[in-house]
């Protein structure tokens, strides 16, 4: 039996048949519903996308309802637990698992690209001191459009896997010199005998030393935080992203704009909210306080609840695990005592449990990037870095879309309408 809803138009009597697939009526399919022949076609007033699918994709799973996250069909503990930032990225971009030989090509191809034109070096000397590292990186990412102008040629599929390379290789390397511009610290180069992520380390922290070596623990915790931020399904930067790409512009343009996206505290800041949250309430005895201010409505619970998870966030259980790895090298984040005993009272207390406001990722990352010793300013650089695999693969699988038109949604106009021009002289009289 085919499956459909039948729609019927009140204003004109008439029942329209409009078929569902996969879960979804087409747009196209209401528009034909109208009023009369001169009349434009009935519109959906969706604002911020909150039921709207813009497109098909294969990349990330999620069921809110039931806490599940899952990449190209693979559940986020498993990668995890068991993969590598690299072979995460990799399994995003090209849809499944690399064989021995393909990991170990991708691993060298991005090492081998990590390493920025010494313009980029001056560009990013260019910033004042007190710049903010994601307004560098957004720029330096953009720039990049420059250096490599035939990434404009998307229709070639070796082209656009240079590209992609490129772009995971050198996002640590810009976000690193932000971070070090800020500091007033000269840049550090990458280091091709290290790996992905502690070469990332090493160009944030090293100082005199012939070689950074960085914890493994930490090495391994930080892999792990980019996992989990690889992609998150059509969020607010791969909608930006997406939306700029369908332009047809460089991958670089396009990922500059998810990275404009990600800088709003709405997207990438809830973690640092977190932390300001947590040094308000200053110690566990302050607590109940503050859980009836959240219920009397003078207080904001940060970090708890998600637009998608309706149950609890499965990176925030894997974050949560990650701390104690971490805090093991660094010592305890006297913070996190505050927060474990904030996430139990909430989960036990029916306000919240009603509600469905379980930890979210942000959580505990705050905790951990301030162990690692990142000022907040930096935490959507590293959200940006992580990100970076899962944004390019929203972008590829844009560019092969037949399906896909330039992004230009519908508006409700609610202006003036036919008002006559009045000259100046009487305007200014």
């Amino acid at each position: 039996m085919t499956e459909s809803l039948t729609v019927r138009d009140n204003r004109t009597g008439q029942e329209y048949d409009v078929p569902i697939s996969e879960g979804a009526i087409k747009a196209k399919d209401i528009g034909a519903i109208k009023a009369d022949d001169d009349s434009p076609g009935l519109a959906i007033y969706d604002p911020g996308f909150v039921n709207t699918a813009s497109c098909r994709s294969a990349v990330t799973f999620i069921d809110g309802e039931k806490g599940i996250l899952e990449y190209r069909g693979y559940p986020i503990e498993q990668l995890a637990e068991s993969s590598t930032f690299l072979e995460v990225a990799y399994l995003l971009i090209n849809g499944a698992l690399p064989s021995k030989a393909e990991y170990e090509q991708w691993v060298h191809d991005i090492t081998y690209h990590t390493f920025v034109h010494e313009n980029v070096k001056s560009f990013m000397e260019g910033f004042r001191y007190d710049a903010h590292p994601m307004g560098m990186l957004m720029a330096s990412v953009g720039a990049l459009s420059t250096f490599y102008p035939e990434a404009g040629v998307i229709g070639d599929a070796d082209n656009r896997m240079i590209q992609i390379i490129r772009m995971i290789a050198k996002m640590p390397t810009l976000g690193a010199w932000s971070f070090r511009n800020a500091q007033g610290k000269p840049f550090v180069y990458p280091d091709n005998e290290l790996s992905y992520t502690a070469n990332f380390l090493s160009m944030l922290f090293k100082m005199s030393e012939s070689r950074y070596e960085a914890d493994e623990r930490l090495v391994k915790a930080l892999d792990t935080l980019f996992i989990l931020h690889a992609d998150h399904e059509q969020n607010c930067s791969a909608n930006a992203v997406r939306s700029v790409g369908s332009s047809q512009v460089d991958p670089y343009s396009a990922v500059a704009a998810g990275i404009g996206a990600l800088y709003g505290p709405l997207h990438g800041g809830a973690n640092e909210a977190v932390l300001r949250m947590l040094r308000r309430i200053g110690s566990k005895s302050e607590i109940p306080a503050f859980i009836e201010g959240v219920k009397n409505g003078n207080e904001k619970l940060m970090g708890f609840g998600h637009r998608v998870y309706k149950n609890y966030d499965p990176r925030a259980k894997i974050i949560k695990k990650a701390c104690d790895d971490v805090f093991d090298v660094t010592g305890v984040n006297p913070l996190l005592e505050i927060a474990q005993e904030l996430e139990k009272i909430a989960l036990e207390d029916d306000y919240f449990v009603s509600r469905k406001l379980y930890p979210n990722v942000d959580f505990y990352s705050g905790l951990i990037y301030e162990a690692f010793q990142f000022p907040p300013e930096m935490f959507t650089v590293l959200f940006a870095i992580g990100r970076t695999p899962g944004w390019l693969a929203q972008w590829l699988e844009l560019t092969q879309d037949k399906e896909q038109k330039i992004a230009r949604p519908k508006q409700i106009y609610t202006g003036d309408r036919g008002l006559d021009f009045t000259p100046r002289d009487q305007r200014w009289a």
